[in-house]
C-alpha cells in the first residue's frame, strides 16, 4: 500500500506513491531494475543510514532523516552505480524519483513524514 510523503514543516505533499520498505525483499530490491522512477514515487527505508545505487538505471533523490523525521542530509540526482552514500546520524532514508523537491523547497531541518 502506498502512502504520501509530506513535508510537515511546509505542509506540502512531496510524493503520493511512497512504499514503506518493511520486508527484507523490499529493502533489498527497492528501485533496482526500474528504467524510470517518477518524481511522485518513493521508498521509505527505516532503520537505515546508508544506501547504494549499484544496479540502478536512473538517478534518484535521497533524504536522510533522524529518528524524529527531520532532514539531516539531501542528495539530489544521485547517479546510478554509487557504491556508498551515508549519513551516520540518520535512522531513515527516503529515496524518490528525481525532482521531487522542485516547486517544494525541502531544507535541512524540515520534518518529513508518511501520511
Amino acid at each position: 500500500m502506498s502512502q504520501r510523503l509530506c513535508n510537515v514543516t511546509t505542509g506540502t505533499i512531496l510524493a503520493s506513491n511512497v512504499i514503506e520498505a518493511r520486508t527484507f525483499w523490499q529493502r533489498t530490491v527497492g528501485f533496482l531494475g526500474r528504467e524510470h522512477i517518477a518524481s511522485d514515487d518513493g521508498l521509505w527505508i527505516s532503520d537505515c543510514s546508508s544506501i547504494h545505487t549499484i544496479g540502478m538505471r536512473t538517478a534518484i533523490d535521497i533524504f536522510f532523516l533522524d529518528r524524529q523525521g527531520y532532514v539531516l542530509r539531501i542528495a539530489h540526482s544521485v547517479a546510478p552505480n554509487i557504491a556508498h552514500l551515508s549519513c551516520p546520524l540518520a535512522t531513515t532514508v527516503v529515496e524518490t524519483g528525481t525532482a521531487v523537491h522542485l516547486g517544494h523547497d525541502v531544507l535541512i531541518g524540515d520534518k518529513l513524514a508518511l501520511t
